[in-house]
């Protein structure tokens, strides 16, 4: 290839929407993803660019390399977090990228909270192969290389993660109109101070989980039936209306409720649904993991 620099730097960011997109689903994290690109780019700019005969296939083995040493040293800080851990949200607007729409869900699926949760009890290398295979479909025979193992070892890889993460994500599917439209009742209700109309919207088996790292207010354990869950959101909608704004957005490739404060994301609500009725209520608060939703 060209070792003219506009044309160096013209191919990174050609290739860095994909690269944040595999670093974000790696780590659950904006700030990590960020960096993690960001020190794939500096590689780069150094490389040998005459060496390199596929530039594609050299930034994703860069970037996954960078991804899996941070991911290692994520998991062990994560064993302080305070409170129950979600991923960080962020806004999804997929676009002309994903016109088709089997090829949407599929984005959407692998970015979901439900999957981002489930991905956290992989190995680091199972999480790269799944990620690489599963959300960007890339060849074995690539991802082998990108992580220097035989083809075969990755396809081993590879059938364990898929299988863990069929076995531990959320057993149904929802039409996303259908959980915009539980979303918007559950919006209502809430604010409306039906507590009747809440408590119809959630399972018997409802479950809340609360992520505020200890930063924020927030439930520091999960919450779980449909008395308990359902008179928390009540209480916290009722001192919430009238000092919060309230919108829907698409979050993580669904709907989700956003509250703002002041102009500014104070905490995402999304909801997981069966059936029309709300299973997990999922509460990120840490103002940490806003800063991303700010931006957008």
């Amino acid at each position: 290839m060209t070792t003219d620099s506009d044309s160096v730097t013209g191919l990174f960011e050609n290739h860095r929407p994909m690269l944040t997109g595999v670093a974000y689903r790696m780590l659950g994290r904006v700030a990590d993803a960020e960096d993690v690109v960001q020190e794939a780019w500096l590689r780069w700019a150094a490389a040998d660019h005459a060496e390199v005969r596929e530039p594609r296939a050299y930034l994703v083995r860069i970037t996954t390399r960078l991804a899996i040493d941070r991911l290692r040293q994520a998991q062990s800080r994560r064993e302080s977090y305070v409170g129950p851990w979600l991923p960080e949200p962020i806004v999804t607007d997929f676009g002309p990228a994903a016109p088709d729409t089997a090829e949407r869900a599929m984005l959407a699926d692998s970015v979901s909270l439900a999957v981002l949760v489930v991905l956290e009890s992989l190995s680091p290398l199972e999480r790269a192969v799944f990620v690489l295979r599963e959300a960007f479909g890339f060849p074995f025979g690539e991802i082998a290389t990108a992580l220097d193992r035989s083809e075969a070892a990755v396809r081993q890889l590879a059938a364990r993660a898929r299988r863990h993460v069929e076995e531990g994500k959320p057993r149904y599917d929802v039409d996303p109109a259908e959980r915009r439209d539980v979303t918007e009742r559950f919006l209502a209700a809430a604010t409306g101070g039906d507590i009747g109309a809440l408590m119809k919207l959630l399972a018997p088996d409802v479950r809340l989980v609360g992520d505020s790292g200890g930063k924020a207010k927030a439930p520091l354990r999960v919450i779980e039936s449909v008395d308990k869950v359902g008179r928390f959101l009540h209480a916290v909608a009722q001192d919430a209306v009238g000092q919060f704004e309230m919108r829907i957005d698409e979050v993580n490739g669904l709907p989700a409720l956003v509250v703002l404060k002041d102009g500014a994301p104070d905490c995402v609500v999304q909801l997981e649904v069966r059936d029309g009725r709300v299973q997990t209520v999922n509460l990120i608060r840490n103002p940490d993991k806003l800063h991303g939703m700010a931006a957008a």
